[in-house]
């Protein structure tokens, strides 16, 4: 902290930067935390993916909006059949993959098939599972029919997990990315920076900027200079910590505190001793101080107390907080309950967010009073891909999952969670069946009741979304309702 201090110190008065030198500028450097592990949305269960390349690079049929709305997009208006079970889409004409080939509905037709078939590397195949058949009617009409009523489709169309691509070049997009967006991708400069620049052939209304770089930095030491020396003109999730006040009283900055559909969770390894025990996790819960761990989250303090799998924003949210109070005498009468009357040891391996990272030196203070010795093993992202989330070698971790409306994956039978609740998913394929608005909130609700009752994780946060940039940007999104930093209508001002 010491040394960030010292950086802003020295470098609050060296960026002079007047509007008027920003007024034609078309170029963009905004700052991120992590660098994805490649570059393919349907590839890949990483928010690092979609973060730079949805609404940028790639289109679905349908796109979600920042005020979390569905949206047409490559598909530019659909019907649905009385029954609810057959979607006909009316695409774009003339929308081109970067490469210069056209994009119709025999791409689209391939993008999902490929996406639900049986050896599929989606990370969210779930989102597809509805599906039974995928009919060209015509070049630009496709007609899709579901198993059943499926109310969440149009959105599910619209995660970055559903975009379209195109059979030339499905194979290589981890490495180069061709998609249908106003961006194309120009280079990735391992380890450093993401580009992508302007597609001069885009179907759709042109973008203000003509190129974008994304530069991974990873921490408030990087970041806090990067953005005061201007070799960074944003950051739409700031790791800067407690400096954040001092970037608020700054003029030549634009601060935003906004919402993110990040639930911050303790997962545990449900698949594995103690943890399948529910006492041992009730007594976690019981030793877990909120309030704690979001003063010491590494994010300035700030984020929203969450006793279940859902966001605060959302209409059918439940305050469940009060379901496991803090209570640390409690935690360790279940403990013995359990057979563990003088606690136990697990690792808990940590990703390079600063909300894990630094939320995770809380969380073992707090398991220790109990009982509970962590180890801690700092990982980077794709170690956690690979050993956490791919193959569940672990004990505990903390995650922020960023995917919109996800509380379905507790019902999913092989995620890394590994969390099996037979009321659980009757819940979920009841609601994967209903359009009805209210009723829908309603099994939410019931939902979030089964998972703070069965507490398969800590339940810990809402992750907050922190963004700094320079004061005569435009266009920035406030708040995340999807994981993406969508460029489409950021601009200089003038």
């Amino acid at each position: 902290m010491t040394l960030v201090k010292s950086v802003l110190a020295a470098t609050a008065f060296a960026l002079v930067t007047s509007t008027s030198a920003f007024a034609q500028r078309a170029d963009l450097v905004l700052g991120v935390v992590l660098e994805p592990p490649h570059l393919d949305p349907t590839a890949g269960a990483a928010a690092a993916i979609d973060e730079i390349l949805y609404a940028n690079v790639f289109e679905g049929l349908t796109r979600i909006g920042q005020s979390g709305e569905v949206l047409p997009a490559l598909a530019e208006r659909w019907d649905i059949s009385d029954d609810g079970k057959v979607y006909t889409f009316y695409l774009r004409q003339n929308a081109k993959f970067h490469d210069g080939s056209a994009f119709d509905a025999d791409d689209a037709k391939f993008s999902l098939d490929r996406a639900r078939a049986d050896d599929s590397t989606n990370a969210q195949k779930a989102l597809f599972a509805a599906i039974d058949t995928v009919e060209v009617v015509d070049p630009y009409i496709l007609k899709v029919t579901l198993k059943r009523p499926q109310g969440s489709f149009l959105y599910n169309m619209g995660w970055g997990d559903a975009v379209m691509v195109a059979p030339e070049s499905a194979a290589t997009n981890a490495e180069k990315p061709v998609g249908t967006g106003p961006f194309k991708f120009e280079n990735w400069a391992r380890g450093s920076s993401i580009t992508i620049v302007k597609n001069a052939d885009y179907w759709g209304e042109p973008v203000a900027l003509e190129k974008a770089e994304f530069r991974v930095i990873p921490d408030a030491a990087a970041a806090v200079p990067a953005l005061l020396s201007g070799d960074v003109h944003a950051f739409p999730m700031a790791p800067v910590g407690e400096v954040l006040e001092q970037f608020k009283a700054d003029p030549r900055f634009e601060v935003v505190v906004g919402v993110t559909e990040g639930e911050t969770i303790l997962s545990m390894n449900n698949g594995k001793e103690p943890f399948n025990d529910i006492k041992v996790r009730q007594a976690i819960a019981h030793a877990i101080n909120r309030d704690e761990v979001i003063a010491g989250n590494g994010m300035g303090g700030l984020g929203t107390p969450i006793g279940s799998h859902f966001s605060p924003a959302n209409a059918a949210y439940e305050d469940l907080t009060g379901t496991y109070p803090y209570d640390p005498e409690k935690a360790k009468a279940l403990l013995a309950e359990a057979g563990y009357p003088d606690g136990f040891s697990a690792t808990l391996k940590l990703p390079p967010p600063p909300y894990a990272r630094e939320g995770g030196q809380v969380i073992a203070s707090q398991l220790r009073q109990i009982g509970i010795n962590l180890e801690i093993i700092p990982v980077e992202w794709a170690d956690w891909l690979s050993t956490v989330f791919k193959e569940k070698d672990y004990d505990l971790t903390i995650i922020s999952h960023t995917e919109p409306n996800d509380i379905d994956i507790y019902s999913r039978p092989d995620y890394y969670i590994s969390y099996q609740n037979p009321d659980f998913n009757a819940v979920i394929e009841e609601l994967d069946v209903t359009a009805d608005e209210a009723k829908r909130n309603e099994l939410y609700r019931k939902a979030q009741e089964i998972l703070a009752k069965d507490t398969p994780v800590g339940f810990l946060f809402e992750l907050p979304k922190i963004g700094v940039w320079d004061a005569n940007l435009e266009g920035m999104w406030h708040n995340m309702p999807v994981q993406a930093n969508d460029l489409t209508k950021v601009k200089w001002k003038q």
